[in-house]
């Protein structure tokens, strides 16, 4: 069904580009931008249409001591989404045409449905989305500084699941609360469930500059009771000029088991522009000239996380990872990065990687 639904996206895009014509509608006046994807709203603003996506090339090479040598060259993230509004309604459809390591296509990103009607300090979401924990998780793919998320993030956050949420932002803050299904789709979705919450503040934001503090929780059930899971989280950023940076702390309690796990992240744009930040997330680089912007990163992380980018198993180590990034324009990226982690146990691996961005 939703490879169907791509082909029917993409038919419609080369129609509405290989004919040229008079445009007319039988309702209200219509905008038409094509800066960024195709996004169609009236005039008014009560009714928007837009289709976006993005493509990752990546090549990696990959040395571990369990897992030995391997270099690959495939597609990180290929997806196509439509989102829109009528009135006090929206909502979103994302699937992935594509996948790496041999997975197929066609799966579901996002998938939910919209109530606004209520302003911004209240809008209820329900269906598959992300959950509302993590600063690095919330922080879109095709915006993270670093190539790869933090092995902390892929071990703690959630991700996305079925649920319903509750969420709000003002000028400087936001918050949202939900419940979830705990174990991705299955027969019995409420069998076992999860409740997730996150709520930021930015004391300080303008145009240059930001300070961001946040806090998440999620409980969740399991199957087995012993694997009950409380986390915790919290957050602490920053952007000044052409210097960011950002933090986040974990603690988990897996049963009787305590984990946890920290990243520290630091970056630089050469060029002078500023990372911009939104609603209680990092948006990407955005270049000021023709010749684009350049970025480097560091960060460093320690604990109980999930170290699979460099070959490692999800245990307590530590990793380190450097990275450049040129933005050619405001859709197009190019990155490199290297990773070296080290388990607990003293196995080590390492990972460089290059990704070719096309966001739309």
């Amino acid at each position: 069904m939703s490879k169907q639904f791509v082909s029917l996206a993409l038919a419609i895009s080369t129609i509405s580009v290989a004919h040229a014509g008079t445009v007319t509608s039988e309702g209200k006046d219509l905008i038409i931008n094509t800066e960024s994807g195709i996004e169609v709203k009236t005039t008014d603003d009560s009714a928007s249409f837009q289709l976006g996506g993005r493509l990752q090339w990546d090549y990696d090479a990959t040395q571990s001591d369990g897992k030995g040598d391997t270099t690959d060259l495939d597609v990180r993230r290929a997806r196509l989404y439509i989102k829109g509004r009528y009135g006090d309604w929206a909502y979103k459809t994302q699937f992935n045409v594509a996948e790496s390591d041999g997975a197929d296509g066609g799966t579901v990103e996002d998938l939910y449905i919209r109530y606004h009607g209520l302003g911004s300090l209240a809008n209820i979401t329900v269906g598959k989305q992300k959950e509302p924990f993590g600063l690095e998780e919330l922080t879109s793919s095709k915006d993270i500084s670093a190539l790869e998320r933090s092995a902390m993030t892929e071990r703690y956050a959630p991700g996305r699941n079925a649920g319903v949420q509750l969420s709000g932002a003002g000028s400087n803050w936001t918050y949202g609360v939900g419940y979830f299904e705990a174990e991705g789709d299955s027969s019995n979705d409420f069998d076992n469930t999860a409740i997730t919450a996150r709520g930021t503040i930015a004391p300080l934001q303008t145009k240059d500059a930001v300070v961001h503090l946040g806090a998440g929780y999620t409980t969740r059930d399991a199957a087995v009771p012993a694997n009950e899971v409380d986390t915790y989280n919290l957050e602490l950023a920053g952007a000044m000029g052409p210097l960011h940076a950002q933090a986040e702390y974990f603690d988990s309690e897996v049963g009787q088991v305590e984990l946890d796990g920290y990243y520290v992240q630091v970056g630089w744009i050469i060029t002078g522009e500023s990372r911009p930040y939104k609603a209680g997330a990092f948006k990407r680089v955005k270049p000021s000239s023709p010749q684009g912007a350049w970025e480097v990163i560091a960060r460093y992380e320690d604990g109980d996380g999930k170290f699979s980018d460099v070959g490692l198993a999800t245990t307590e180590g530590e990793q380190t990872t450097l990275g450049v990034n040129y933005y050619a324009n405001k859709n197009v990226r190019l990155g490199l990065s290297y990773m070296d982690g080290k388990e607990a146990s003293g196995e080590t691996g390492d990972e460089v990687r290059a990704r070719f961005q096309y966001a739309f």
